[in-house]
């Protein structure tokens, strides 16, 4: 059995083919820059990358393209299009109507249109990739997999905001959350791990990447995230502020007559730790600068590693405290100076580091002391795979 998995960005189209029988990656690839003169193809397969530059208007020529690789006499993996057995798409927001992955029609796609005011540049081109799909791989079941429909099961006080209900009741604002497919991966792992029921645990996600969230998995449940009604809330990320004041947004776009979008702008794409750093979105030449003596630089370290620890603490209230913390995706599987400023906030919880353990990039391991009142491990994510195994579910 043989999935394709595809995620499309605005401007970009990622794809894996995956052999669910031994789970093995056969290839994969991203499509970047689409719709732009220097539009190109990065295409991975047995170890070896190639880099072809190709120019395509849409995310269709994107696919085909990409498709056309998979059978490519120089490093083909399969013979015919007719050995994909289904294809899953990564949909980022499924709104309050999904709250698993279904099959995909065209009331499902209509649906999937319908919630694209809440994610403008990511719900269009998700749709752009289906449509692709079936033009391409007809005849063939297709599966929509949420990022949101995994915190479909928080409970209402933890997603309603305290503004007039009129908004949640016309326009639906509300938390939903986001890095679903990723947090329900890494806490199934992590119960395996430690050798208990997923029941049996309550678990602290930690996706620390250019973009992050926090997720309390309480009994393999989400009940509460970091992220909100947008992508934009919760922890500083690369260039996403998190949370802040409300009234810091107004107080600037008056003083500075700015428009919503230049605003939304300014939050998205100019601050969170390229703002804190003054000098990048990276952790890791953050982390170089404070080294060589960047003040700034060194005060946004504790900035991030103490507000990401606040939301950690605020998961654990969810729960009534935790058995397991976890950290991953770039950041945290990479970062072993990040994980540690993080977990010394946390102290007063019982959690403590173990540095020789915690020296690891990318693997699995526990990096918690044998003192430690909680399990605190690496677990890297592999949302391309949880993807196709909920797709081979539903189409069994």
């Amino acid at each position: 059995m043989k999935i394709l998995v595809i995620n499309c960005g605005s401007s970009s189209l990622k794809y894996q083919l995956i052999d669910m029988a031994s789970e093995k990656v056969m290839a994969k690839g991203t499509f970047e820059r689409i719709g732009q003169p220097n539009s190109f193809l990065t295409h991975k397969v047995n170890g070896e990358k190639y880099k072809i530059e190709k120019p395509v208007q849409n995310h269709e020529e994107a696919l085909e393209f990409s498709l056309e690789q998979l059978l490519n006499p120089e490093y083909k993996v399969i013979d015919s299009l007719e050995e994909i057995n289904a294809t899953g798409h990564r949909v980022v927001h499924g709104g309050e109507k999904f709250n698993k992955p279904v099959i995909i029609n065209e009331e499902v796609i209509s649906t999937i249109e319908e919630c694209a005011s809440l994610a403008p540049l990511h719900n269009p081109a998700a749709v752009m990739g289906i449509k692709a799909a079936q033009e391409l791989i007809p005849n063939k079941p297709m599966v929509a997999v949420f990022d949101t429909a995994f915190h479909q099961t928080m409970p209402k006080e933890h997603y309603i905001y305290p503004i007039p209900y009129k908004y949640y009741n016309e326009y639906g604002v509300r938390k939903y959350g986001f890095h679903g497919t990723s947090h329900q991966y890494v806490a199934n792992r992590v119960a395996e791990l430690e050798g208990k029921p997923i029941e049996d645990l309550r678990i602290i996600s930690c996706h620390l990447g250019q973009g992050g969230s926090i997720c309390a998995v309480q009994g393999g449940k989400s009940v509460e995230t970091s992220m909100g009604l947008t992508p934009l809330a919760g922890i500083p990320m690369g260039t996403r502020s998190g949370d802040i004041d409300p009234s810091v947004v107004t107080f600037i776009m008056k003083k500075e007559g700015l428009t919503p979008d230049e605003m939304e702008r300014i939050l998205n794409k100019e601050s969170g730790i390229l703002a804190l750093s003054g000098v990048t979105q990276d952790c890791r030449d953050m982390e170089a600068a404070a080294a060589e003596g960047n003040e700034q630089a060194a005060l946004a370290i504790k900035i991030h590693n103490y507000l990401i620890a606040a939301q950690i603490a605020k998961c654990a209230v969810a729960m009534n405290g935790f058995d397991v913390m976890l950290f991953t995706a770039g950041i945290g599987e990479n970062q072993k100076n990040i994980r540690k400023g993080i977990c010394e906030n946390l102290k007063f919880l019982g959690v403590e580091i173990d540095d020789e353990r915690n020296d690891v990039k990318g693997e699995e391991r526990l990096i918690s002391s044998d003192n430690s009142k909680i399990k605190v491990y690496v677990v890297p994510t592999d949302e391309e795979l949880m993807i196709a195994k909920q797709t081979l579910e539903l189409i069994k």
